[in-house]
């Protein structure tokens, strides 16, 4: 079986403009990325979608091989017209968010295998216990509830599963019912291309949750529970938390 990995790089964002570039410690946010991506055993390769020159030209000086996309309304359609186009023999294609320089390869490696463990599925992502009533009640940590076989219920800001008539903190120290959602994909090559043909969802467009507009058509997201997750960045903070713990790794 084939598995790509393709990492979508968009040069501007929000609350962080051109935060893939950034390189205070000699790497780039991307270079950081691809190079821990490049660690998963069960991947192929790992390509770079970028939007523009720029990131294909800093991409390219580090050794990654990077594919100029069109415009596109998400990752995952910028991920599909490069599987298309440069991987016709991938089996499965994962989608690896560019802003996590510390993603653990292992992370990877067990998103492919919920997908090809599970013939019936679609699609597959990764979720971890939560350990907070900050992170349960925060609209911006998207929860998911999944059935005893590891199939996706559904996906929410809200704190779901809801807690009636115990004290929420409690639970949390012995049940931990609350899963965080992980941001990262496995798809199915033939589902990646029909994924992207459907028009966004009721559901996705309440919440602002893509991976919705899959449910929704009746396709089953396989996901696997890990212990822990890596940081994203989005924030100039979050950015020099990350600097500062390669300093002290490099130290």
């Amino acid at each position: 079986m084939n598995v790509y990995g393709i990492i979508p790089a968009r040069l501007q964002s929000t609350r962080l403009p051109r935060k893939l570039l950034l390189a205070e410690t000699g790497k780039s946010v991307i270079e950081y990325t691809w190079r821990a991506a490049s660690l998963a055993r069960n991947l192929k390769q790992v390509l770079i979608a970028a939007d523009s020159d720029e990131i294909q030209q800093v991409v390219t000086a580090f050794g990654a091989r990077c594919e100029l996309t069109g415009e596109h309304p998400s990752g995952t359609d910028r991920i599909a017209e490069v599987a298309a186009r440069c991987c016709p023999d991938g089996d499965v294609f994962v989608n690896i968010q560019g802003d996590e320089p510390e993603i653990d390869p292992a992370n990877i490696e067990a998103v492919v295998a919920a997908l090809v463990d599970c013939p019936t599925a679609e699609m597959a992502t990764l979720a971890t216990p939560m350990t907070s009533l900050e992170q349960v009640q925060a609209s911006s940590c998207v929860k998911v509830v999944v059935a005893a076989d590891g199939r996706a219920l559904y996906f929410s800001r809200a704190a779901i599963p809801f807690c009636r008539d115990r004290d929420p903190a409690e639970v949390l120290q012995t049940d931990r019912p609350w899963l965080l959602h992980l941001g990262i994909y496995a798809y199915r090559a033939d589902f990646l291309r029909k994924l992207t043909t459907l028009p966004p969802s009721r559901l996705e467009m309440l919440e602002k949750l893509e991976q919705l507009r899959a449910l929704e058509a009746g396709a089953r997201i396989q996901v696997a529970v890990v212990p822990h997750h890596s940081v994203g960045i989005d924030t100039p903070e979050d950015y020099a938390r990350f600097v500062a713990r390669q300093c002290a790794t490099t130290a």
